[in-house]
């Protein structure tokens, strides 16, 4: 899976608290290296754990150097290759005072432990070759899901799912690599082994799938960090009342003032595990007010980076003005947009929904009646936003890319198909092909960790986790 050979520091074995500082029930001081047995044996009260099978547990008790109890334990033994890291593995449960872990983590290291780099755990995995580099990368994504899409997208990559499609594409190309080196083998018979028909076929299904992959990075981006809402609109039609409710909370100033919002206000809320990022932002008209003239110029800048863009008008104004002042904007086709037509609660004699159906049908756009005040279609907003990214997701390959290392490969690996393609269009020679065909590969297997990657490169991959992980 990976072309290092352990190095004499990978060799040695070592030890670091895997769960969070600080006073806790317990904690789960973890061991992994050749000598991770011994070190425990040595310490341990208990059962021989080098006869013990695999994937066992052991209660007893850990001695310092005078052979006095430092605490009662429970003992988890992973022997090689069957463990996390490919190593023999040992994790000592024990009480979480700062002082036992201290004591137990200091006894491993006389006894011949390291301390574990942040991030080493996991890299002896990959070195291992229990895990591929992209799946070593999602570990620290999963540790770092804050919602539920998070969540998904890191153990997607960590079952394999993204490394598969990457592999499959490789090991096609791999296959017709080996068909054009072989045509160079005997360039003198002029003879071709490589069906340029079908390779043109591989390549035109490569340069696609990577393509997919490159586009799912931004929605892959926002829904890792969040996704951008920007609500927008003139002064008073509930921008900062609709936020306050979405929020539950009062995050923003409401005033019947006009201008009261002078600059973007902006906070999260996850929705049936989706976050979301909505920006409040000043209203939107004509102002001598230079601070209020600033906070509208910052709001436009909130529209252009949001992926969703709530249009909030009054529902009193006459519906031909709201379509007018919602064409005038600029939005990109790449945003999705619904507006939101607030103040419900204050109509009589009027059929709200008329109007709804109006504006949607002259501005082609999702259109809906609100309160905020009665919190009136409220969750029926929430259900919106949900669908604009359940169709997001639904229109690509199912596979999310959120790993900027990740894109820039498939970047690389785009223009490099493309060199081979216009080779192909162009009838060049098989040596020119494979001179592009291996470095298409190499950037496909930097991804996966299939070609060696640059030690630093690992430095930096790993530095990012957590000691004990």
């Amino acid at each position: 899976m990976n072309s290092f050979p352990p190095s004499t520091e990978s060799a040695s074995t070592i030890v670091a608290l895997s769960t969070p500082q600080g006073a806790g029930a317990i904690g789960v001081i973890r061991l992994s290296g050749e000598l991770s047995i011994n070190i425990a044996n040595q310490m341990f009260a208990g059962k021989d754990l080098s006869c013990q099978a695999s994937h066992t547990l052991h209660f007893g008790k850990i001695m310092d150097e005078k052979n006095e109890v430092i605490d009662e334990v429970v003992i988890s033994l992973f022997k090689n290759p069957h463990s996390y890291t490919g190593e023999d593995v040992i994790e000592i449960s024990c009480h979480g005072s700062a002082y036992i872990i201290q004591k137990i983590i200091e006894r491993c290291q006389q006894l011949g432990a390291k301390s574990a780099k942040p991030g080493e755990f996991t890299q002896r995995a990959f070195l291992n070759g229990k895990l591929d580099l992209s799946q070593a990368e999602s570990v620290a994504d999963i540790i770092a899901a804050e919602n539920k899409m998070q969540l998904e997208i890191a153990f997607q990559q960590m079952r394999g799912g993204y490394s598969a499609i990457i592999e499959g594409l490789r090991n096609e190309l791999i296959e017709f690599a080996a068909l054009i080196e072989l045509e160079l083998d005997f360039s003198e018979e002029d003879v071709e082994f490589a069906d340029r028909g079908k390779f043109h076929n591989l390549i035109e299904k490569i340069k696609t799938t990577v393509e997919g992959l490159i586009q799912s990075f931004e929605l892959g981006n926002v829904l890792k960090n969040g996704i951008p809402v920007a609500i927008i609109g003139e002064p008073n039609v509930g921008k900062s009342t609709l936020l306050n409710v979405l929020l539950n909370e009062e995050k923003a100033l409401v005033s019947d003032i006009a201008g009261t919002t002078r600059d973007f206000i902006e906070d999260t809320l996850v929705v049936e595990g989706i976050q979301f990022r909505f920006i409040d932002t000043a209203g939107l008209r004509e102002t001598n007010d230079e601070l209020e003239a600033k906070g509208i110029e910052r709001s436009m800048q909130k529209l252009k980076s949001a992926k969703i863009v709530l249009y909030l008008a009054d529902i009193q104004k006459d519906f031909k003005e709201i379509v007018q002042d919602f064409s005038a904007l600029e939005i990109a086709s790449s945003q999705e947009v619904i507006i939101v037509l607030t103040k419900l609660d204050t109509i009589v004699n009027c059929d709200a929904y008329d109007i709804e159906e109006a504006i949607a049908t002259l501005t082609s756009r999702k259109t809906m009646v609100i309160s905020a005040t009665t919190q009136k279609n409220i969750e029926l907003l929430k259900t919106s936003l949900l669908d604009i990214v359940q169709r997001e997701k639904m229109n690509g390959n199912g596979i999310i890319v959120t790993n900027t290392r990740h894109v820039q490969a498939l970047r690389d690996t785009q223009q490099h198909i493309h060199q081979i393609e216009q080779g192909l269009t162009q009838q060049i020679s098989g040596d020119f092909l494979s001179i592009d065909i291996r470095l298409a590969l190499q950037s496909l297997g930097e991804i996966t960790g299939a070609v060696e990657v640059d030690r630093d490169i690992l430095g930096t991959i790993f530095g990012k986790f957590c000691i004990g992980k």
